[in-house]
C-alpha cells in the first residue's frame, strides 16, 4: 500500500436472498506500518453473521512482511438471540525474488467460542501461497488451505492486464470444484470489478465491487 484505499463488495451467493454478503476494508499506510479495517456481513433477518476486524501490518525489510488482525464475530438467530466471539489472524509474505512471493496465514489457531457455555469454536484455518509476477502484465498464484474438520482446499487462479484500465482474473477452487472469473475496470481513482463464479450444483454467483484510491492522478 501506498496511499489510503478503501472498497466494498456485495454477492448473492448461488441467487439465493437469504444468502446476500456484503464486506468492506480500508488500509492506511503510515510510517509506523500499515493500518485495517474490515467489515463483513452476511445473511438475512431470520439469520445473519458480522465480522469486524482491525489490522496491523508492516515491513521487516525489503524480504519480509508481517501482520496480525483482530476479529470480533457476532451471529444472530431470529428467536434463539446472539453470540459473539474475538479471533485472531496472522500473516506474513516471503518476496524470495522480484518476481516469486510465498506467504503463511493462520486464522483463529486457538480460542475464540461463542456463547455462554462456550460449546462452538470458532474453525482454524492454515494456509500457504505461492504467487509469480512473470510479468507487469500477468499474475498467477495457488494456495493450500486446510480448515479444520474439513479436507484440504487448493485454490488457483491468475490475472492478467491488457492495459492499465483492463483486467480480467479467473481460478478455480478444488474442495467445491467451483469456478470463478471476473473483470476489473480502472478509471481514475476508481476500479469497478464485475466477478461470478459457479457451482455444477448450485449454481452461479454475482458480486460486484468498488474501489477507491485517495491518490490524485492515479490510473
Amino acid at each position: 500500500m501506498k496511499n489510503f484505499a478503501a472498497g466494498v463488495y456485495g454477492e448473492r451467493r448461488f441467487l439465493l436472498n437469504e444468502l446476500n454478503n456484503y464486506s468492506f476494508a480500508a488500509a492506511l499506510p503510515t510510517k509506523s506500518g500499515n493500518f485495517g479495517l474490515k467489515a463483513l456481513y452476511s445473511g438475512f433477518s431470520d439469520y445473519n453473521e458480522t465480522q469486524l476486524g482491525l489490522a496491523y501490518a508492516r515491513s521487516l525489510g525489503s524480504r519480509i512482511d508481517i501482520g496480525a488482525q483482530f476479529n470480533y464475530y457476532g451471529i444472530r438467530i431470529s428467536g434463539y438471540g446472539n453470540a459473539s466471539a474475538i479471533g485472531f489472524e496472522l500473516g506474513t509474505v516471503l518476496h524470495i525474488t522480484e518476481r516469486i512471493h510465498t506467504g503463511v496465514h493462520v486464522s483463529n489457531p486457538v480460542g475464540g467460542k461463542f456463547g455462554k457455555d462456550q460449546q462452538e469454536k470458532l474453525s482454524s484455518i492454515y494456509s500457504i501461497g505461492l504467487g509469480y509476477d512473470a510479468s507487469e502484465k500477468f499474475f498467477v498464484s495457488a494456495e493450500i488451505e486446510k480448515e479444520e474438520d474439513r479436507p484440504v482446499n487448493i485454490n488457483a487462479g491468475f490475472q492478467y492486464r491488457f492495459i492499465p484500465q483492463l483486467m480480467i482474473r479467473a481460478g478455480v477452487s478444488s474442495a467445491t470444484s467451483s469456478v470463478w472469473g471476473g473483470v476489473g475496470l480502472s478509471w481514475n481513482a476508481i476500479r469497478l470489478d464485475i466477478t461470478t463464479s459457479y457451482h455444477p450444483d448450485l449454481g452461479i454467483t454475482p458480486g460486484l465491487m468498488i474501489l477507491y484510491n485517495f491518490k490524485k492522478n492515479n490510473n
